[in-house]
This record gives C-alpha cells, sequence and structure tokens, in this order.
C-alpha cells in the first residue's frame, strides 16, 4: 500500500478551496491517490484522488479501509510510514516501518537495530514500489495532469480470475 501524489495545475485565483490541494510534503498542487498491489507488484486498487493536503492515512481510513482490513481475510500488507498506526486497528494486518524512539542522541544498539529492521521491512516492500514505479513511468496517473476531480481519475481494481 503506498499513497503517491500527482502534480496538478494550480486552481483559479479566488476559488475558496484553492489551499486544499498544495501539499505539505512537496510543496506543490497535487492530488493524492492510494494504491495496493500484490507480491508482485501487480495493481490492485487505486483509489478515487483526493486533495494533496489529505494525509495518507487519513486516506485510508475515509475510504474504510482500516475496517475492510480489520474485518476481512488474514492478509498481510506493506506499507510505508505514511500508515503508521493503522496496524494497531487492523489487528496487526498492515507493517510499516518501524517508529524512530530515539530522536536525538540514540544508543549505537539502537541504531543498528532500526537500520536493520527498516532495511528488512524496504527489502520486502521493493516490488510494491516497482509496480507504482510502472505507473508512473508509463504515466498512467500523470496524464490527468490539469484534472483536480475525484470522478476524473480512472480506479484501477484487479480482474477476477
Amino acid at each position: 500500500m503506498h499513497g503517491t501524489e500527482i502534480r496538478v495545475r494550480r486552481p483559479a485565483a479566488g476559488r475558496k478551496d484553492r489551499d486544499t490541494f498544495i501539499s505539505g510534503k512537496n510543496k506543490q498542487n497535487a492530488v493524492k491517490t492510494m494504491i495496493v498491489t500484490d507480491g508482485d507488484g501487480r495493481v490492485l486498487f487505486c483509489s478515487p484522488t483526493k486533495p494533496g493536503s489529505c494525509a495518507d492515512i487519513t486516506h485510508a481510513r475515509r475510504l474504510g479501509l482500516f475496517k475492510l482490513l480489520a474485518d476481512g481475510p488474514a492478509v498481510e500488507i506493506l506499507a510505508d510510514a505514511g500508515y503508521q498506526g493503522l496496524g494497531a486497528q487492523t489487528g496487526g494486518r498492515v507493517i510499516t516501518p518501524p517508529h524512530r524512539k530515539f530522536k536525538k542522541d540514540a544508543p549505537d544498539w539502537y541504531e543498528e537495530m532500526y537500520e536493520r529492521q527498516r532495511k528488512a521491512h524496504s527489502s520486502r516492500r521493493i516490488r510494491v514500489e516497482h509496480g507504482i514505479a510502472h505507473l508512473k513511468n508509463w504515466r498512467a496517473l500523470t496524464r490527468h495532469l490539469g484534472r483536480r476531480g475525484s470522478r476524473r481519475l480512472p480506479v484501477y481494481r484487479a480482474r477476477a480470475r
């Protein structure tokens, strides 16, 4: 699971929701979408867009994803750091990178352990990143550059086999 931002044109001057599209992460006008891929990097779900100022975890909560995961089948979802805290709400089904406990003057043993855990999570999650990179490289998301409406971005879902 990964939240990605798609850059859009700036809304017209005087529009009341002009500031909602400004992303705090990239300092640009953007819309955000959440992408879920399987273990092989194939796209299973691409959510409707939200303004760029919406946090990743808030987007997942508004979609009702944590309720679906908590009540659904036992699956393991590897997520990025933007979804920290969702694991506790889904019964441990969402796995995020480790949270940094020491901000300053961390002991050496902690730094080594933290780096090992972060690298292990990153190594397992690389296929998710490759699936998202595939969408971005083929410009499946960026071809909707000028659109800000949530109904204009296509919603991709896995086909039943």
